[in-house]
């Protein structure tokens, strides 16, 4: 990397600054609670500055202690009526909330599920327990993008709610292809609607995990991000995507992170490994 891109990077603005929510009670790492708000308070320098939200379920929202003060992002695990009361329980702890998660479950309705997301959002705006800045994160399903799912992004992006992608899962199979999650970073720019992701993500470039895996790297999904929003060939990049090698300017992928916000990981040590190997951290 140039040196004049390495120098670019040492104020806070680097590309990677709030790249991760902490998910780190989330499969495969499945830390408790308690230990989990320990490591995520304990954070310093560059480590804190690549860490954005403490992901919690909703179910687990009452046992944060008191007095946390970090954001959080609150994963709804029931469906649209269940939106406000995490939003409220927030307001009433007076906890930061960094925004909601709800994943689409009625298959057969894609859209339909949607409307009743984007309907509870509305009613819970409207009642006062969530706020109009708190981010709502519309979780699709790991399937191509038919007319149903595409109807249902419509949905989402009329509402200026926002999409989440899982680009990984404990299985093997639960990695998406590159074609497919290509199709899906595109559907979301076509509809200028910012997205995060969640799983798999904890390397910077793609490789092939223990379990056979072929895993998608962050700076891979920020490249490829930027480089289909300028206009790049379907693909370019599936390639970009693919590509083990990834050499990607700085100023590229900050410029991503407008519409790639963030990525769910459980483990913190491995995406910042991986950018201290890129030599782009900034000072401690």
């Amino acid at each position: 990397m140039q040196a004049e891109a390495i120098v670019a990077l040492v104020t806070r603005e680097h590309f990677w600054t709030g790249l991760v929510d902490d998910a780190a009670t989330f499969p495969p790492g499945d830390a408790d609670l308690a230990s989990a708000v320990q490591a995520y308070a304990a954070r310093s320098g560059d480590e804190a500055a690549l860490v954005g939200a403490f992901v919690v379920r909703d179910t687990d929202l009452p046992a944060l202690p008191a007095g946390f003060a970090g954001p959080v992002s609150v994963v709804v695990t029931g469906g649209a009526g269940q939106l406000a009361g995490p939003a409220a329980l927030c307001a009433k702890r007076g906890l930061s909330l960094a925004g909601l998660d709800v994943a689409l479950r009625d298959l057969d309705d894609l859209a339909g599920n949607a409307r009743r997301v984007v309907a509870a959002v509305d009613a819970a705006r409207a009642e006062g327990v969530l706020g109009e800045e708190a981010p709502v994160h519309v979780e699709l399903p790991q399937s191509e993008a038919t007319y149903a799912w595409l109807a249902a992004a419509d949905e989402v992006a009329a509402a200026e709610l926002r999409i989440k992608l899982r680009t990984g899962g404990v299985e093997p199979h639960q990695h998406p292809a590159a074609p497919l999650l290509a199709s899906w970073i595109d559907a979301a720019l076509d509809r200028e609607t910012p997205f995060r992701c969640t799983a798999g993500l904890h390397r910077a470039r793609r490789h092939t995990a223990d379990d056979g895996a072929e895993r998608h790297g962050f700076v891979n999904v920020l490249a490829a991000t930027r480089r289909a929003f300028d206009g790049a060939s379907a693909e370019e990049v599936v390639a970009t995507l693919e590509d083990r090698a990834l050499e990607a300017d700085p100023t590229e992928l900050a410029g991503a992170r407008r519409w790639f916000t963030s990525f769910g990981s459980c483990s913190i040590d491995e995406p910042m490994a991986d950018i201290r190997a890129l030599g782009v951290h900034g000072p401690s």
